[in-house]
Order: structure tokens, then sequence, then C-alpha cells
């Protein structure tokens, strides 16, 4: 028999981060709380978990760990987040040191998601055991990678080629911890014998607490349109649970008009997020009926990146964290106008003391010295 929990209210992280200060010239590091929380009209619950806003952020791997989700949180709105998806077998019989990173948080990561994927039932059920008996609230299911190498091996969006198993994979999990266990999925594949929403409704008879709805199918990747349609069936298909859409997420008005046409209870957001985290909050904020914030500056672009890569370093370390970092480097240098050569020269910096005096740089003259 599972444990039955009272529904807590998670609130909305508010953090104390490092926050560099462009007045006079200068960036300084002084301590500061963000006080945005926006009210809700509705509530959002995932089992006996109650959650502030319906805004989710995905698990995105390379992209999802505890620094960037600490850098959303920061900005407020967020109402639950994800890990990186982790393979079970990594943290089952792998060396600890290679996933200790995938597996960081803290005590302000809350509320947090940690999404599982594979395709063995017995060892996905024991991962989900490992993580809650290490304090995980909230177990994902990827059954939406379009991956070859993950598809291919009957993990992620390759499970949906045989609904029946991941359903039975589904009711393992679930079996085997007392927290709730969510799935990611993507649309069936055409000529399957189980269709969307029929997998879905499936899904919550095997136990699963809530089932986000990717509306684009393993064949499409990121590309194309999403069928926000399949979203409004696989609300109609269940009895209770919640279904979460995701999907062409672009502005706050994409996401209400998620919502209204599919009436899904919540909205997931990807790689949009990552270009622009801010928009996590003007989602919230644009549901909650509360006045949009104006867009961030210049500075306070400049500002976020600089407490991302301190973030990173604290993270990973001196030599790391600036390899790392990269990756973020060319999301965020759209909306700064960073010139091309000046990016360039910044992604081959390797030292954190270096990359931080660039953006330094910006901040003061617009360009580098």
């Amino acid at each position: 028999m599972k444990t039955r929990h009272r529904c807590q209210r998670l609130t909305d992280p508010i953090h104390e981060i490092k926050r560099y200060d462009t007045r006079d010239n200068a960036l300084t590091a002084d301590s500061v709380t963000p006080v945005y929380s926006p009210p809700m009209r509705s509530s959002f619950s995932i089992g006996q978990m109650c959650f502030t806003t319906p805004i989710i952020l995905a698990p995105m791997a390379g992209y999802t760990d505890l620094s960037f989700r600490l850098q959303a949180r920061a900005l407020g709105g967020l109402g639950l987040a994800h890990t990186e998806m982790l393979s079970p077998r990594s943290f089952l019989v792998g060396k600890a040191k290679k996933v200790a990173q995938l597996l960081a948080t803290t005590p302000d990561d809350k509320p947090l998601s940690y999404q599982i994927y594979g395709h063995e039932p017995a060892i996905m059920a024991d991962g989900a055991k490992w993580l809650q008996d290490r304090g995980a609230e909230l177990i994902d299911i990827n059954m939406g990678c379009p991956q070859r190498k993950i598809a291919k091996r009957g993990a992620g969006a390759g499970l949906l080629n045989t609904p029946g198993d991941a359903i039975t994979l589904a009711g393992k999990v679930v079996s085997a911890v007392s927290i709730p266990v969510t799935a990611k999925i993507r649309l069936v594949p055409d000529g399957t014998e189980t269709s969307t929403p029929e997998l879905v409704r499936e899904l919550e008879l095997a136990g699963v607490a809530a089932v986000t709805v990717h509306a684009r199918t393993c064949a499409q990747m990121f590309t194309g349109h999403s069928n926000w349609d399949a979203i409004r069936e696989a609300v109609e298909a269940v009895k209770s649970i919640p279904v979460i859409g995701n999907g062409d997420i672009h502005s706050p008005a994409d996401a209400v008009a998620m919502m209204k046409e599919t009436g899904c209870s919540a909205v997931m957001l990807g790689r949009t997020a990552l270009k622009d985290p801010w928009l996590l909050r003007n989602c919230a904020a644009a549901l909650g009926n509360t006045e949009e914030l104006p867009p961030p500056s210049r500075d306070e672009r400049l500002a976020f990146m600089l407490n991302h890569l301190d973030r990173m370093t604290l993270q990973y370390g001196e030599v790391a964290a600036p390899l790392l970092f990269r990756k973020w480097i060319p999301l965020y240098a759209k909306p700064l106008r960073i010139p091309r050569p000046l990016m360039v020269h910044i992604l081959r910096l390797k030292n954190p003391d270096e990359v931080r005096s660039e953006l330094k740089a910006l901040a003061r003259t617009g360009q580098s010295a």
C-alpha cells in the first residue's frame, strides 16, 4: 500500500543570489533577493504535491543542471524543474563520480523532479527506489527522447513503438516507490496499435500521477509545428490526472493559448527558456493575470551571464566551468548583440576570470577593450 501524504504547498523559491551591478560603470557584487512571485488563478498539483505556478522547466540533457535551475528559480515564476535525464544504470552500477553532477541539488532547488530513462522495468524501478531513498520527491519517466542512440535501444521515444511495454514499465516504477511518478511522452507513431490518448489513459490506470505530452512525433525531432489537438485529446482521455502541454511555447501569449485551447493543467517550456529564461516568469504572470515585467536590460542580461558562470564555477571548478559554459555563450549572445569575433574570442577562453573580464568590459563600454 502506498503512503499517503498531506498536500503541502511548495512555495516559489526566492533565493539570495550573487548579483552584479553596473552602477557607476563598474560591476560589483552584492546580495539581493528577487521578489517576483505571481499569484495564480488555479492550483496545480501532481499527486499530493502542490505547486505555486503551472510553469515547468523541461529536462534537457546538458543544460538543466543545478546551476541553470537555480538561475531560473531566482527569476521567479517557476513551479517545477527537472534534472537532466538520468540512466539508472549509471548510479546503480556505474561510478558515482560520473553522475554526481547530474544528481547535484541543494535545499533551494525545490520542487524538483528526477527524470530517468531506460527500457528495463526492473532497473528503472530499482533506480526510482534508489532516488526516493536519497530524498527524491518526484520521479519522471522519459518516454520522449528522440535521440537515435537512445530510441533505437527501446528507451525514450523508442518505448512508444511498443506501448504495452511502456505501460508495463511505468507500472513497475509506480509500484516500487511511494512518491508520485510521472511520464513525459511524444505522440505515438501512426500505425501503432495504441493511440496517444489510449496510451495516456493506460498510463493513468497504471498509476502514473501526471503525463506531459510533447505534441510532436519522434520522427519530427524538434522540427515542424506541434499538434496541440493531440494535447487536448489526451486531456479528454484521462479521468483525473493532470496533463501537461509541451511544444511551441515561445511567448506568454502561447502559454495562455495552449491552456485555453487544450485544457491542460500546466505548460512545460524547453529550448526557448534556455535562450530566454525570463520567459518562465512572464508566462507565469500571463497565466496569473498579472502585469508582465519589463524585458531585461542589457546590463541585466550580462549580470545573469556572470551569475550563471559563478554558479558553474562553484559546481564544476575553475578548470571545467569555462569549457562547460561555452555552450551557453551563443544562446545568450544574440539578444546582447555581441559581435561574432568577440563571441568567438570568449568561446576560446579557458579561465573563468578571463570570461568575467570580457563580460564586464561589455557592460562598461558595449564592447571588449
